[in-house]
């Protein structure tokens, strides 16, 4: 009997841009490919954990479609940021109420930044929700988490296409990264030239890694969204969903990992 391929998948930080992932893994799924581990930095943390606890990708956009993302969000009274993420675990319990990585029905990976050691940090194990906070926590906009002894920021500072827990361990690595940038022959104001200088940074740290996916799939155009875009949650959604036909027409060697008879 053919053993099952250990199929990893690294998803890519991005802010709202990060709900295409979910449209890229409802497109995975019904080509028959389930990642049997997940790494995600970010909104990619966040989609990935929800995966992982057993949500499929639609249930998934309903929830962030239900929710008032923004009035879970408080002031911060501190010169390290302007709102609280720990303001946001309240909402984070009433779908991950094990708070547990173990319980997690994939195996699961979040990147966050010690902004003190200027170093990576990886979780997989123990209490799941303060490293996926601190995985989301923009510096500057919010403040840290401590863990520990570790004040920790967003993972997409040093690595925002974790594949580094997958590598070696999988038998095969798809990144998703969720920042194309469109061409821009006219940048008319400063809010778009720094939008732009952040996502080309973002990029180069993507780039990098790129190398060390078996497949690297990227929706053209997001970086054209905003990282607080969630009213176009349901255009995310479908060009990540659509992006993936596309994929698979351009490499269709991708679906000699198809194990259709695999169900989440």
């Amino acid at each position: 009997m053919k053993s099952k391929l250990k199929i990893g998948l690294a998803l890519s930080g991005g802010g709202a841009r990060g709900i295409s992932h979910l449209g890229v893994l409802k497109g995975l799924n019904e080509a028959g490919i389930y990642p049997t581990q997940v790494s995600g930095t970010s909104a990619g943390a966040i989609a990935g954990a929800m995966y992982c606890q057993g949500y499929q990708p639609e249930e998934i956009l309903q929830i962030i479609l239900d929710t008032n993302f923004f009035r879970f969000m408080r002031p911060a009274i501190s010169w390290r940021g302007i709102l609280k993420m720990s303001s946001i675990e309240s909402l984070f319990k009433l779908y991950f109420e094990h708070n547990d990585f173990s319980q997690l029905k994939v195996p699961l990976t979040v990147t966050a930044t010690d902004i003190k050691k200027g170093k990576t940090i990886y979780f997989s194990e123990g209490p799941l929700i303060p490293p996926v906070m601190a995985s989301c926590c923009i510096p500057g906009m919010f403040e840290p988490i401590i863990i520990g002894k570790k004040h920790l920021v967003d993972g997409g500072v040093l690595n925002n296409l974790p594949v580094e827990p997958l590598d070696g361990i999988c038998d095969f690595v798809i990144g998703v990264n969720c920042n194309h940038l469109p061409q821009e022959s006219n940048i008319t104001n400063m809010k778009s030239l720094i939008e732009r200088s952040v996502i080309m940074m973002m990029n180069h740290n993507v780039y990098s890694r790129k190398p060390k996916c078996d497949y690297f799939l990227e929706v053209p155009g997001l970086g054209k969204y905003g990282v607080f875009d969630l009213k176009k949650a349901k255009e995310l959604f479908q060009v990540g969903y659509e992006q993936v036909s596309v994929f698979i027409d351009e490499n269709p060697s991708i679906l000699e990992l198809s194990n259709s008879k695999t169900k989440k």
